[in-house]
């Protein structure tokens, strides 16, 4: 009487334990030449004589031959490669993993350690025994090879950084990045409308560790009834080329761009630069990145740039925003321009701070560029220049720094000393002289630069001065933009005299309270003073019942070209359920003051959206802002309404388009231009994959693009297990990649896609496979291993698919799959001859579905 199917399972659980437990147990293991021995006395008669466990009979044994494994250095993960084992001339009855010299060179190993160790194989692979203490084992259950490397040979490494060997150029290919925001509006009173359509971008294309951009940025404007044509402004603002060069820590670039400075302005040039990269140190060494504060009156554009190059737009709620992820490349001053959908506008300057000059003692930064001055319409102007600066970590405590510029008529040198106090946190101070020559001018105009800078974390007080500093310039002192201002349009820009600014944090952690001000003051030689104040206090607190209250206050006055702004943002909100929060504000400025409530919600990872209703002094007015982290773009759409005087609409998508030669997909964008990954499912589309943000799906053909990836940081991507369809299963679902500024990296992962179901397998003569034979499909993947009466549990089946079943090392029959498919899989059994490799199915042979009773029988 045949067994049902929950006994058959319950069998076959109990023989794959039975392995289980004679590999898992010591004492039935010997490694080497000495095999593991198999009570089989559990097994029936019939599959005593019809069984293969010569895979499992000896422990870590792997059959000589290449397969694909990712490789585990220590904790460390670098991706998959093709290992090859081979049978050692003194070791005849095991196998051994094969290091050829590219995955040596790979593993981190300190210069000079790869000379002093021995090779095996006719010099092809390395003798891990050459290493003191090094160990290499292989495991096919879990597709790995594990490497066990002491650090004292090894180079630095920190949790998410790896050393220059491990870092990856990617691979070829093309993209094009673009982030476009689109407002419209109409006046009630008036009945005027205008529309604006503005973006920027990178297109590019990387060879190898080259990376070729383009970046661009357009404009179009109109309003009807203005009687004025529609403004219509495409530019490619600059073209440049640049790459890593590991051995200095540095980058090379090459075509037009903009001077990169700790000590001098910037200003656009075409030339050629190298300089040190802070992004290739450990995260814990790196440096500063420019942060942008302030408050919306409504939903509005905020628009970053510099010397007229759009750095960073994007669409922000009402209230406050802080943008911290501008490029931390960026120095200088910055123009911000924030445009409401009321018509008003804000604008403001931020300098980009520069933090105290430190450098780890003994070591030394470098910035060196040369070319010419260049404008928008790539022409070239002024005189050819060099210049060069360096900072050097004399001693644990000193750090001496300086420059030069040199340009002709225009020359400037820096020279400045850096201390690191300890507990007193960190100073330092510099000093620049410049010389400038003017041909409306008689003489020479000379005149100096000085600049404190400090930071300090204060943890015994929860609090932290990010940076503060003070500059004063004398009035002949001169930058080189002033200097081609004077010289080619007879007026100078900036002419600054004095400027103070300071970024502080404090929590105090009693009250549940953190606090953010920054400062901003800056006086002119032949205009009116510039302020800007931003005071950001919050607190979370507990009422009764109510837990989790948020309260908020946010002030700032902007003292901007004699136009003075002041404001103040608060807010009181309240979880409502797991997802949702609902909250009452009130803007005030110097022209109206706006209460609203507000309701906002988080559907999912992918989608919130928040709803405003309230009143000012001209009525009524109501807002939404939507957001959508799509898989091909980042999306948000917005509008508002007020009483009496406008209504408005925006949107704002932000994305790309990447393509290789392993193939390509749209996908939502970090910063254009930067680094990404692109992951390939093997032709499976519809898999969740993620970086650090919210999933994206892959495409028909099984391709995905990851955008929030960072430059010289071990990145990770994996497979949303949770969300991944009934139909398909990872065997692997997490890759790691530590990628150059700008790469594409490549990363694959092993996904079996298709049906699951029991099945029988029988022979030609009515016999099974062998008990522990393994069935592969035409990708290699392994869909299932031969139990007793040639029973199986399969995945990945396909209509019409051919699978292949192996024992004693080596193909020896195929099964087919049944067509089309039964519509309940899992309640039946599919009957499925094995026809010999090099025979043919006989016409009209097609594997069936079957009962355990039909099989048994």
């Amino acid at each position: 009487m045949g067994l049902s199917p929950a006994g058959k399972l319950a069998r076959l659980q109990v023989l794959g334990l039975c392995i289980s437990l004679a590999l898992g147990t010591p004492s039935m293991v010997v490694f080497a030449a000495e095999e593991i021995q198999f009570n089989t006395d559990v097994l029936d008669v019939n599959d005593r004589r019809n069984i293969d466990l010569s895979q499992f009979s000896r422990g870590g044994y792997i059959m000589p031959g290449t397969y694909g494994m990712a490789v585990h250095v220590n904790k460390n993960d670098l991706p998959e490669q093709q290992i090859p084992f081979y049978v050692p001339e003194d070791e005849p009855s095991g196998s051994r993993a094969c290091i050829n010299q590219a995955l040596a060179n790979e593993l981190g190993f300190k210069e000079g350690v790869l000379k002093e160790v021995t090779w095996w194989h006719g010099g092809e692979c390395l003798d891990e025994g050459s290493v003191q203490g090094m160990e290499v084992r292989g495991d096919l259950a879990t597709n790995a090879l594990y490497l066990n490397i002491p650090q004292a040979f090894l180079e630095y490494t920190a949790e998410n950084w790896d050393p220059p060997s491990r870092w990856d150029d990617g691979i070829p290919g093309l993209l094009l990045d673009y982030n476009l925001n689109t407002r419209t509006q109409k006046q009630s009173k008036q009945g005027a409308s205008s529309y604006n359509l503005s973006g920027n971008g990178t297109a590019g294309a990387n060879l190898g560790s080259w990376r070729l951009r383009a970046d661009w940025q357009a404009n179009i404007n109109h309003q009807t009834g203005s009687g004025r044509p529609t403004d219509k402004q495409l530019q490619w603002s600059r073209y440049y080329a640049y790459r890593a060069i590991p051995t200095l820590r540095s980058k090379l670039m090459m075509g037009e761009n903009y001077l990169d400075s700790g000590m001098f302005d910037s200003f656009r040039f075409s030339g050629v630069s190298l300089l040190s990269d802070d992004n290739m140190l450990p995260p814990n060494l790196r440096g500063y990145a420019p942060e942008v504060v302030g408050v919306a009156k409504t939903n509005a554009k905020v628009t970053i740039s510099q010397q007229g190059r759009v750095l960073y737009e994007t669409t922000v709620a009402s209230g406050p925003f802080r943008i911290q992820d501008i490029n931390d490349a960026v120095s200088g001053e910055l123009e911000v321009r924030v445009e409401e959908q009321d018509g008003s506008v804000q604008t403001f300057t931020v300098n980009t701070a520069s933090i105290p000059y430190l450098t780890r003692p003994g070591s030394v930064r470098f910035k060196l560029a040369a070319g010419k001055p260049s404008d928008w319409q790539h022409h070239s102007r002024g005189p050819l220049f060099g210049t060069g600066e360096f900072s050097w970590g004399v001693s644990n405590g000193w750090s001496l720094y300086g420059g030069a510029l040199a340009g002709g008529d225009y020359n400037a040198l820096s020279m400045g000393l850096g201390r690191d106090l300890m507990a007193l946190g960190a100073l330092s101070f510099d000093a620049t002289q410049s010389r400038a020559r003017l041909p409306q001018e008689s003489g020479t105009l000379s005149g100096g630069s000085y600049r404190l800078s400090y930071s300090k974390n204060f943890d015994e007080y929860d609090s932290q001065v990010t940076f503060a500093g003070y500059r004063f310039s004398e009035q002949n002192f001169m930058s080189m933009s002033e200097y081609l201002d004077a010289r080619y349009y007879g007026t100078r820009t900036g002419s600054g005299k004095q400027m103070y600014t300071i970024t502080f944090n404090k929590h105090f952690r009693d009250w549940g309270l953190s606090s953010y001000i920054n400062y901003s003051h800056e006086t002119y030689w032949d205009r009116p003073a510039n302020d800007r104040y931003n005071l950001t206090m919050s607190r979370y607190f507990d009422v009764g019942r109510l837990r989790n209250l948020s309260l908020s206050l946010s002030a700032y006055r902007n003292q901007y070209n004699g136009i003075k702004d002041d404001g103040a943002y608060l807010s009181l909100s309240l979880p409502w359920g797991n997802k949702s929060t609902v909250s009452y504000d009130t803007t005030v400025n110097r022209k109206d003051t706006t209460h609203r409530v507000g309701y906002f919600t988080r559907v999912d990872e992918h989608n919130n959206y928040q709803l405003n209703a309230g009143s000012s002094r001209s009525g009524v007015n109501m807002s939404g802002y939507y957001n959508h982290e799509g898989d091909i773009a980042r999306m948000s759409a917005n509008a508002s309404y007020q009483q009496n005087s406008y209504s408005a609409f925006g949107l704002s998508l932000q994305g790309g388009m990447t393509m290789t030669a392993e193939g390509g997909a749209a996908h939502r964008s970090g910063m254009p231009g930067s680094t990404r990954m692109l992951i390939d499912t093997q032709g499976v589309p519809n898999v969740p994959v993620r970086g650090y943000g919210s999933t994206s799906r892959t495409n028909l053909w099984g391709k995905a693009v990851i955008g929030d990836v960072n430059s010289y940081y071990r990145n990770k991507a994996s497979i949303d297990l949770n969300q991944l369809g009934d139909n398909a299963e990872a065997t692997n679902s997490v890759v790691q990649a530590t990628l150059t500024e700008g790469a594409i990296g490549y990363r694959q992962f092993d996904v079996i896609a298709g049906e699951k179901a029991m099945a029988v397998i029988k022979l030609a003569d009515g016999s099974e496979p062998p008990f522990g034979a393994t069935v592969i499909n035409a990708r290699k993947q392994e869909t299932g291993i031969v139990n007793d009466g040639g029973s199986v549990y399969l995945s990945g089946i396909k209509a019409d698919e051919t699978m292949t079943v192996q024992w004693n090392g080596s193909a020896q029959c195929e099964v087919r799959m049944p067509t089309p498919l039964p519509a309940d899989m899992l309640m039946n059994t599919l009957l499925l001859p094995c026809h010999l490799v090099s025979a043919k199915a006989p016409a009209g042979d097609k594997p069936t579905a079957a009962s355990y009773d039909d099989v048994e029988a």
